[in-house]
């Protein structure tokens, strides 16, 4: 049977069971049934139920840095001496990632994160230049996207 398929009769038995049919419900019961069929699954499952797990990671990892990030940027903000609290710089991202749709992912998500914004992308797509509120050390900015969302970019496309 098909994976989606056995998602979906997932969902719906959550929904049987529970007693609530709304689609947040349903929703929750497909998420439910997704992660027990990748903890259940075997070698021969199908690559797309691993990218599924592969985009929760990287949506998970977004938030969390966009939840810590928002609060770095508003204890800047509220801070008396705010000259004294930044040091923005723009930096310039060496890339590993090369396809068009994994450049655009990566500089999206910088851009969407509090503090940092993609600014360009070099000629020869080997650069991102972003500009970074707080740059004190720019390779702690370079490490941190690096080991972050680029490399859960580069392994949902692997």
């Amino acid at each position: 049977m098909n994976m989606v398929m056995i998602m979906l009769v997932l969902a719906l038995l959550w929904a049987v069971m529970t007693g609530n049919f709304s689609g947040l419900n349903l929703l929750f019961g497909a998420v439910i049934g997704a992660g027990a069929m990748l903890l259940l699954r075997g070698r021969g499952q199908p690559r797309a139920l691993r990218r599924i797990g592969q985009v929760v990671l990287l949506t998970l990892l977004f938030l969390r840095e966009l939840m810590l990030s928002a609060v770095r940027v508003a204890r800047v903000v509220l801070s008396p001496n705010l000259r004294a609290q930044i040091a923005p710089q723009v930096v310039a991202f060496p890339l590993s990632v090369k396809t068009d749709a994994e450049i655009t992912l990566l500089a999206n998500l910088i851009t969407l994160t509090p503090g940092t914004l993609s600014i360009d992308v070099s000629e020869d797509r080997s650069t991102l230049f972003v500009h970074a509120l707080d740059a004190s050390s720019p390779q702690a900015v370079i490490a941190d996207i690096a080991t972050g969302f680029e490399a859960r970019i580069r392994e949902l496309s692997l």
